[in-house]
């Protein structure tokens, strides 16, 4: 059935209902600024240090540039059970001069790197394959054995409890981790 009531306007909301009360405090530079003149705070930047996991692999591609790729291998912090974790995080560059600096390199190797993290999406339209790694701008190999980041850092004679407090109320107050168990429906 068909209505013959002339429709309603939508309800206009002003403008100002989706700003924020106080705007966040943005350092202004021409690296973030919009063509309509607004100011976003997006950043993707990626800094790495670990170990290089095996020499690094390179791909020449049909345009003729060259992918260098290589894996990092960068502890965690120790966990509560004791054992300490790891995660291999790949690697990118197209820069020849990243990829010299990286094949100079033996494996297990220090190396800090800087880049953007990227997602790319491979394969055919009926199984896609996404694959997540950074795309590395510059790459330093650093010199001897970083200091062993699995071990909390004591804090110093200053910044101890006082006296007369006792470390299992202190241990009490600090939150655990809870292991989050889903539903099952």
């Amino acid at each position: 059935m068909l209505s013959t009531a002339t429709p309603k306007p939508p309800a206009v909301i002003p403008r100002t209902a989706f700003q924020p009360i106080r705007p966040p405090l943005i350092v202004e530079s021409d690296l973030h600024q919009n063509t309509d003149g607004r100011t976003t705070v997006d950043r993707n930047e990626v800094l790495l240090v670990g170990r290089l996991s095996a020499p690094a692999e390179e791909h020449p591609l049909p345009s003729g540039d060259t992918l260098t790729k290589w894996r990092i291998i960068v502890r965690r912090r120790r966990h509560r059970r004791g054992a300490t974790l790891s995660d291999s995080v790949p690697c990118i560059t197209f820069n020849p001069d990243v990829a010299a600096v990286v094949r100079a390199l033996k494996p297990r190797e220090y190396i800090e790197v800087t880049g953007s993290f990227r997602c790319r999406v491979y394969g055919p339209s009926t199984g896609k394959t996404w694959r997540y790694e950074v795309e590395v701008s510059t790459a330093k190999p650093c010199e001897g054995e970083l200091p062993d980041l699995s071990d909390p850092p004591q804090l110093p004679e200053s910044a101890q409890p006082a006296t007369g407090t006792d470390p299992a109320q202190l241990a009490a107050l600090i939150p655990r981790q809870v292991p989050y168990l889903a539903p099952t429906g």
